[in-house]
């Protein structure tokens, strides 16, 4: 069934904006009682102890208010029908639910007021209006009907209050404050604040100002239900306060609002009449000469079609906004971005490959593969000028000439050379760009090294792969992947430019550490090359046509001033540096030349020849000695090699025993894939204790602990499980392993020997420590060919396919 029309108040529950009704609002007269000095009515109100229910909803009905009721329902109509105006008294009650249609007493609140009908008038649609006068608060004290109204047997509420000086001083802030917000309140008749005035009842004063405000129906209720006059003011006057800060802030905010749109109207009104002036006196308009100079600056830039449609059309917007808006200057700094990209420009490539190849090899020693590849890369784009450029991984330890190979490529092809640091990105927009939307919004880091080298063809590197971040701001290495996809990367969207942008032509290089932390599906995109370690003689030819050359030069010394001996090269890679790369032998280079470049400065020598001892006069003593010295003829130690991002390193694998329960023990700061692999060897030991010659009491007798220095440094991986293994078996048996043998390999639980990589940086390591014999994975045989003859020069290699063959090697098990 549809539901009734509702009854409505016509007064505006709002805010103090229609404060007069449409008829006047009347409050009973008080006296003082000389006793008490309270307000009592100064002629009684007779309530009927039963009355009839008119349920109101959406308005609580205050004392003292004239109320418009529009009545539609059946029960309401019923009442009216009984009622004579001006005679009869009905009660006024608000729904607790609004959207209940027939409600009952349980929907009702039970505080109301009493009210005298002074109009009743039918409408032609079948309802009423009333006009009710609501006169003095009661509570339901019993329900007497439901048909055909409600009728309840009521209790009359009377007010009470003391005046005092705090009660004055309280009506005298809330009119203050009523007056206020009348007064910034606009459309509000001058009749409102006349009426607050004349309203000199504590209670009357608050009642009227309760139905007024906008407040919601459950907080005018429980006004209505609070007897304390005092307590209604208070409560009153915060609700006062409140609107009152609104009220002034919106008033504040239109007034800054009106402001500005009068500067900028004035503003406005000034430019075009010095434009008239300008006119008339003949000068020159200077924003139609930029205009045209963006205009000339467009069709220069020799764009794509599409993208110089959009040019134009902003443009056209450029011209009908006033200078001094902000959108101009975004549009305006938009354009110079637009113009100044290289759409068309490139550089000629030289593909002359006996030139290419002349240049690689006197910028860089060896890297024989690594060369290779970019002389088979000009070689191709020779025959095919229009093939795609491939996307190129260089991944290595630090120091070992990744960047400088870069450039070595970009001046053998002709090109110029872009290099972005991707270390430490988090920030999508560091790629993609700023949408315009933002203050300050600018392209990605792609684009505006493009507009800087001046050509859409450099050699593009981007350095650090490796350590790109991710955050709330989006993830770099995901927008890399369009722009590392010679498939995709023709149409590369910039969010500021928002127009395609084509990087086909770019040769893009990327460098990293080692490749575990590139997401797959950016290694996917790129060919990846390493570029392993140097050996000793690797490095000593590198100081001699590089780095010695280079630091004389930037120490301002001659080379008959300062010559660095082989010997003392060949001291300064032993004993100064552990690297993979040339980084700090470099350093160490540059100390010794500042030292003689100061004796020199002071006159004390005119050249020096620095041999091995000089070397620990400037340097002082040597800060690595050979791993060697560090081990003993302990029984539970054995070398392994492992391969970490800056070279492979020699790790002693350290195992004891102790009175206990047989449990195992694992320090060392290492990850879980190397606790998996000592859980694995120590399980092999104990299942093997019979062959291996090892009293099965010592595993239910004693507790074991594995150590692998140096416990600050992380380790993982599983290289280092036939070092565990050997190192068990050493301490059980009682018998050392031999100090000149290190090993690699991971094992399984029946004893195999699995492959591992970084043979080349391991074996070096091996080399640089003075090991003789290096047990390796059978499977890493054919590995072998790629480890330089000069590392592989003195040391024996004992290839393995099991625990069992190893001990053979690394332990004298007769």
């Amino acid at each position: 069934m549809p539901k009734d029309p509702e009854d409505l108040t016509a007064i505006s529950n709002n805010s103090l904006i229609d404060l007069v009704a449409e008829e006047p609002v009347g409050f009973e007269p008080y006296l003082y009682d000389d006793d008490n000095q309270s307000q009592v009515s100064s002629h009684k109100f007779k309530l009927p102890d039963v009355i009839g229910i008119l349920p109101i909803r959406n308005v609580v009905a205050y004392p003292g208010t004239v109320t418009p009721l529009a009545v539609g329902r059946k029960k309401s109509k019923a009442l009216i029908a009984k009622i004579v105006p001006h005679e009869s008294i009905i009660g006024l009650l608000t729904q607790r639910d609004p959207d209940i249609d027939r409600p009952g007493f349980d929907n009702l609140y039970s505080v109301g007021t009493a009210a005298s009908v002074l109009k009743i008038t039918k409408l032609p649609q079948g309802s009423l209006h009333i006009v009710v006068h609501s006169v003095i608060r009661f509570r339901v004290a019993e329900e007497v009907a439901t048909r055909p109204y409600l009728k309840a047997r009521v209790r009359p509420l009377n007010v009470k209050i003391r005046m005092t000086k705090k009660i004055q001083a309280l009506m005298v802030s809330v009119r203050r404050a009523a007056n206020r917000v009348i007064a910034l309140s606009p459309n509000v008749p001058e009749e409102a604040s006349v009426m607050l005035e004349n309203i000199e009842d504590p209670s009357a004063l608050a009642d009227f100002l309760a139905a007024n405000l906008s407040l919601d129906i459950a907080k005018k209720q429980e006004l209505l239900e609070e007897l304390d006059a005092a307590r209604r003011l208070q409560q009153i006057s915060l609700v006062l306060a409140n609107q009152l800060e609104v009220l002034e802030l919106s008033h504040k905010i239109q007034g800054r609002v009106k402001e500005s749109i009068d500067k900028n109207q004035r503003e406005y009104f000034l430019q075009e009449q010095l434009k008239a002036i300008q006119t008339e006196l003949g000068q020159k308009d200077h924003r139609s000469d930029e205009l045209k100079q963006i205009a000339q600056n467009i069709a220069k830039a020799r764009m794509p079609r599409k993208v110089e449609d959009e040019a134009i059309r902003e443009l056209d917007r450029l011209s009908k906004i006033p200078p001094v808006s902000p959108e101009y200057s975004v549009i305006r700094t938009y354009l110079d971005w637009v113009c100044e990209l290289p759409w068309s420009v490139q550089t000629k490539d030289q593909l002359d490959i006996n030139k290419a190849q002349r240049i690689l090899n006197a910028d860089h020693y060896d890297l024989r593969r690594v060369k290779k590849r970019i002389l088979e890369f000009l070689a191709v784009r020779k025959l095919n000028p229009a093939g795609k450029s491939p996307i190129l991984c260089f991944v290595g330890p630090p120091g070992v000439g990744k960047t400088s190979l870069g450039k070595s490529i970009a001046r053998a092809m002709g090109r110029e050379f872009v290099r972005i640091s991707l270390g430490g990105i988090r920030d999508e927009a560091d790629i993609r760009g700023h949408r315009r939307t933002y203050i300050g919004a600018l392209p990605g880091r792609i684009l505006q090294e493009l507009r800087k080298c001046g050509t859409k063809n450099p050699v593009f590197m981007l350095d650090e792969l490796d350590k790109i971040g991710s955050d709330f701001r989006g993830d770099p290495a995901s927008a890399l992947l369009e722009v590392l996809d010679p498939e995709q990367n023709s149409s590369f969207t910039d969010h500021y430019l928002d127009q395609p942008f084509n990087l086909s032509s770019v040769m893009f290089i990327g460098t990293a550490n080692y490749t575990e932390p590139v997401p797959p599906a950016l290694r996917d995109r790129m060919e990846v090359i390493e570029l392993p370690g140097y050996t000793e003689t690797e490095k000593l030819n590198i100081a001699r046509r590089y780095l010695i050359p280079r630091q004389l030069k930037e120490h301002g010394l001659r080379k008959n001033q300062c010559s660095l001996k082989d010997e003392a090269t060949v001291a300064l890679i032993r004993g100064y540096t552990r690297e993979a790369g040339v980084r700090n032998l470099e350093r160490n280079i540059a100390a010794v030349c500042r030292a003689v470049a100061t004796e020199i400065a002071k006159g004390k020598k005119r050249r020096a020849t620095i041999g091995q001892k000089g070397l620990a006069k400037i340097l002082g003593p040597a800060q690595f000695e050979s791993e060697l010295a560090l081990r003993t003829a302990i029984p539970g130690v054995a070398t392994a090699l492992a391969y970490t991002p800056v070279g492979g390193e020699l790790l002693f694998i350290e195992s004891a025993f102790m009175p206990g329960k047989g449990r195992l023990q694992l320090t060392g700061q290492i990850g879980e894939v190397m606790k998996e692999s000592a859980q694995a060897a120590f399980s092999i030991v104990k299942a093997n204790a019979g062959k291996l010659k090892i009293d099965p009491d010592k595993f239910s007798k004693f507790d074991y602990h594995v150590h692998v220095p140096a416990g600050a440094i992380p380790k993982d991986g599983p290289s280092a499980g036939i070092a565990m293994f050997t190192s068990l078996v050493s301490l059980l048996l009682g018998k050392p392993t031999r100090p000149d043998v290190a090993m690699t390999g991971e094992i399984t639980l029946r004893g195999l020997v699995l492959p591992v990589g970084g043979l080349k940086e391991k074996t070096l390591a091996a080399k640089q420590a003075g090991i003789k014999t290096v047990i390796l994975p059978a499977r890493n045989k054919k590995d072998l060919s790629e480890v330089p003859k000069e590392a592989k020069k003195g040391v024996k290699f004992e290839f393995v396919k099991n625990t069992a063959e190893a001990l053979k090697v690394a332990i004298d098990t007769s």
